[in-house]
């Protein structure tokens, strides 16, 4: 089958790009900076490229955080042409659409963002809805990887009095591998789970805090975890704590969403 990669030089967008060419499928992959050139941000542009293309699937990773027209508006564009088109689209979104308010997210609750890119991407979430008759959203959380995630960097940088700033103890997450979230991002977009039309969670299934995350690279990586700063989140914008419920997602999934524990080791 013939994908789409939006954002494919980005950090999730190159692993699926990468996943997908491996099990056999024909990847374009687009973006700013590398493959195809592509401002999702320009209508005619992202619309001429997805007729150009004619792909089965698009999986749509480009973002910029704080940059409405890029996340929300370019969400549109793209929209638009894989309906013209009739292709799949499979959006990727964030647990930040929710404020935290709840205990636990179902896929079926609806988006109640308390910051700005949270509310890009609920925006996002709403027009792919309304707009492609088939599609995927598929909200994850904090994306890691082998050390090579702008989390784990920052990690570093801190313990080594590169970077300012402190790891927040007082804010949760259930981070993903970035493999893992390649792959169920395929499996959505080509793959098994391709028929499936609506939400998805694909988060891990552990949480921890920042500060956590911190102690478990320190471990890994050699570092001392005594250098790495730690302290409350205070005033920072969004949720302290979101809890994506993945059960559904895993149960209709053949990849498997590691706890963090496991894979940051």
């Amino acid at each position: 089958m013939r994908l789409l990669v939006t954002g494919a030089a980005g950090y999730v967008g190159s692993r699926v790009a990468a996943l997908a060419a491996d099990l056999g499928h024909e990847v374009v992959g687009a973006s700013r900076s590398a493959g195809m050139p592509l401002d999702v941000t320009d209508r005619a542009a992202t619309e001429d490229l997805v007729d150009r293309v004619r792909p089965d699937a698009i999986v749509h990773c480009a973002y910029r955080q704080g940059d409405w027209a890029t996340t929300a508006t370019g969400a549109a564009h793209v929209a638009g042409g894989a309906a013209t088109s009739g292709a799949r689209l499979v959006l990727v979104s964030t647990d930040l659409v929710f404020s935290g308010t709840k205990d636990r997210y179902l896929e079926s609750d609806p988006p109640d963002p308390i910051c700005a890119y949270g509310a890009a991407k609920a925006a996002a979430e709403t027009v792919v809805a309304q707009v492609c008759p088939s599609y995927a959203v598929v909200r994850s959380s904090l994306v890691l990887g082998e050390g090579d995630s702008a989390p784990e960097q920052f990690v570093h940088r801190l313990a080594h009095a590169q970077a300012r700033g402190a790891l927040y103890t007082d804010e949760v997450r259930y981070p993903v591998h970035v493999d893992d979230l390649a792959a169920a991002l395929v499996e959505v977009a080509v793959g098994e789970a391709h028929e499936h039309v609506g939400v998805l969670h694909v988060a891990g299934s552990e949480a921890v805090t920042r500060y956590r995350i911190g102690e478990l690279v320190a471990a890994r990586d050699g570092l001392d975890p005594l250098t790495i700063p730690g302290g409350p989140r205070g005033a920072a914008p969004g949720p302290a704590e979101v809890v994506l419920d993945t059960e559904r997602t895993q149960a209709l999934l053949r990849t498997r969403l590691r706890p963090v524990s496991e894979f940051l080791r």
